[in-house]
């Protein structure tokens, strides 16, 4: 054998040539013109023996700048949270880690109430009725709850702020365009949804109006106020929510929303480089039977025994295609487990107390560095654990960010990217992990960047 993992021999190579009819491996590629095949050696390394494989890609590795080498201010979706240690032993369990779609609940049961406590841990946090499972993300959350209102009131207006992460928008833009929708996106007031032209928005063929809170800027939207001018034309309320946050603030479901949705990457799930994440779906129970995804309900079998099943299966690998709700596939419960296993390790005092400690960790910081010279909080809405910093005149936010990265920081992220009119503005997030020596060496830091 040539190769450990690939146990092909010699012989095995000979006995399927002769069972295909050729006598070597180039007549495999012989319907392709001469013409157009690759002549030549591919600019590749020789190869490597496994130690050598292993020390060439730990070297690669070691390149990245990540949560274990450097102090990061950097959120706009993706944050440093604390991870309890007990989440990785949990989700290491061979019977988690190599389940998929529990197609038959006989035999999924230990999958089937995995995904059932974080459908019950969800709406608890949410105060909403009933949530699935099984979401990709936060942003095709919110694309998913958006073809739901347009179904439910029979609409094609989608309203949506300025204020909503800007990658959400991008999926929902996309989502809608095949769905017909027409999306409307209305600006921004010092940090949040301007009240006024939203309302000019609202008219008797809106499907949804959609908002973020704490929204990208980490600005804590006032829910209360839109609820009633988008159910006064029988339209639904969508809310994009931070799970941390709900820890301190009125659940979005007290607040008149009809659906709502997030990211559970706060909830004890690396941000590993960009993902995978998982997202959290709830509705108000008159929504329940057009959800995406999947839920799981629970019930007794004819012994009296409790048990797990899949119920209300809208997916389209389930019912007809045309009848079908959604076309999520793939099962997320692994990544739904770490934020159950995060969930029940921090309960309700717990999860309070890291909402605390983002809040009171990011308003020092907001004070630490908006007294650098030239520097300023560019709004003065309430905020959870995000600020928007503008930084000096004529600032290159990805230049102090570069400048950052040699001190050991991850800076925060360039609005200019996404609002041309926020270039120079820097957003910085500050999670319970930031000590306040790390805070003020940062401070120290970007002072000397300026």
């Amino acid at each position: 054998m040539k190769h450990r993992y690939l146990p092909m021999t010699a012989q095995d190579r000979v006995e399927m040539m002769e069972a295909v009819g050729i006598q070597s491996i180039d007549e495999l590629f012989s319907d392709i013109p001469e013409a157009v095949r690759y002549q030549g050696t591919m600019p590749m390394s020789e190869p490597l023996d496994e130690y050598a494989l292993l020390r060439h890609m730990k070297g690669l590795a070691d390149r990245n700048a990540d949560f274990d080498s450097h102090a990061s201010f950097l959120g706009a979706g993706l944050y440093d949270h604390h991870i309890p240690v007990v989440i990785n032993h949990v989700i290491s369990r061979s019977e988690f880690y190599t389940a998929y779609t529990p197609y038959q609940p006989e035999i999924s049961q230990g999958e089937l109430q995995a995904i059932f406590e974080f459908q019950s841990y969800i709406c608890e946090l949410t105060g909403m009725k009933v949530a699935n499972a099984s979401m990709y993300d936060g942003a095709t959350a919110l694309s998913e709850a958006a073809v739901l209102a347009a179904g439910a009131t029979k609409r094609k207006k989608l309203i949506v702020s300025c204020t909503v992460h800007p990658e959400a928008r991008q999926v929902l833009r996309t989502s809608a365009n095949a769905w017909g929708l027409e999306v409307v996106e209305i600006d921004y007031r010092d940090g949040v949804t301007d009240q006024a032209k939203l309302a000019e928005a609202i008219d008797s063929d809106t499907a949804a109006v959609l908002m973020q809170s704490p929204n990208f800027f980490g600005s804590i939207e006032d829910l209360s106020t839109v609820e009633p001018l988008i159910h006064a034309v029988k339209g639904l309320f969508v809310v994009s929510a931070n799970p941390i946050a709900l820890g301190v603030l009125e659940t979005p479901g007290k607040l008149g929303a009809d659906i709502v949705v997030g990211d559970a990457q706060p909830l004890g799930i690396p941000a590993s480089l960009g993902g995978p994440t998982c997202g959290f779906f709830a509705v108000a129970e008159h929504l329940m039977r057009k959800m995406p995804g999947r839920i799981v309900g629970q019930t007794v079998d004819r012994n009296g025994k409790r048990g797990f099943v899949l119920t209300l299966q809208a997916r389209e690998q389930h019912i007809r295609r045309e009848k079908a709700t959604s076309n999520i596939c793939s099962n997320q419960a692994l990544l739904a487990l770490c934020a159950s296993v995060y969930l029940s390790i921090m309960g309700k005092e717990g999860m309070r107390e890291v909402g605390e400690l983002n809040i009171r960790k990011s308003h020092y910081t907001a004070n630490k560095l908006s007294a650098l010279t030239g520097a300023e909080l560019t709004f003065s809405s309430p905020f959870f654990n995000e600020f928007v910093l503008k930084l000096p005149e004529g600032s290159s936010v990805s230049a102090i960010n570069s400048k950052l990265l040699k001190e050991g920081y991850l800076g925060g992220y360039d609005l200019g990217r996404d609002y041309p009119e926020l270039a120079g503005h820097m957003l910085v997030a500050v999670t319970e992990k930031r000590s306040k020596n790390e805070i003020d060496q940062f401070a120290s830091a970007l002072e000397g960047c300026l």
